[in-house]
């Protein structure tokens, strides 16, 4: 029965919107009583929170994936960047309603921990891998740092923009973009 009432939450979340989503709403969609989705979820508060923890968990983990498939991350290496960012936006494009809910109705302070707690996660494993793959010179979780809010941020608009910018043509960009975190000898600094 959780289950069910936390994909009609998010069925609902994704088709009214958060200032229509109701605990009633959720109910009605997951074919239950108001009483029995209170037994488990005491406020609308409690199942968006369940959401939205599961979702960031989902594209975490299949950004995990994507880099652990990937082998050492080389950042050098346009192709391995352009794997990574490839593995986000198929992330996010799963399920981009939900994401336009999080980063554009979501009042911030709902959702930001679940977002910091997704890019943390996203930056220790691409920290471990630069490190690992000593393609990097300096501090590698400061160029996680910034490989991820580049990459993230790019993805995230394109997925909820939808610019007349084909997904080949993002792909390269943020390839070429990340290019220049390789070490910085090879840059020429």
């Amino acid at each position: 029965m959780v289950e069910r009432i936390i994909e009609a939450a998010r069925i609902v979340l994704v088709r009214d919107g958060y200032e229509s989503f109701t605990t009633n709403r959720v109910a009605d969609e997951a074919e239950v009583s108001p009483g029995s989705l209170y037994q488990y979820f005491p406020d609308k508060s409690a199942l968006v929170t369940e959401v939205m923890d599961r979702w960031s968990a989902e594209i975490s983990d299949r950004v995990a994936a994507s880099l652990a498939a990937s082998g050492p991350v080389d950042v050098k290496d346009p192709a391995t960047i352009r794997a990574i960012a490839d593995a986000l936006l198929t992330a996010l494009e799963t399920d981009a309603g939900l994401l336009r809910i999080v980063w554009e109705e979501l009042p911030a302070v709902r959702h930001r921990a679940a977002q910091h707690a997704l890019e943390q996660r996203v930056r220790e494993l691409l920290a471990v891998y630069l490190a690992a793959s000593g393609a990097t010179t300096g501090d590698p979780s400061t160029r996680a740092w910034v490989i991820v809010m580049a990459v993230e941020n790019v993805a995230v608009r394109w997925v909820l923009d939808k610019p007349s910018i084909s997904r080949e043509a993002l792909l390269e960009e943020l390839s070429a973009l990340s290019a220049g975190f390789g070490p910085r000898g090879a840059r020429g600094d």
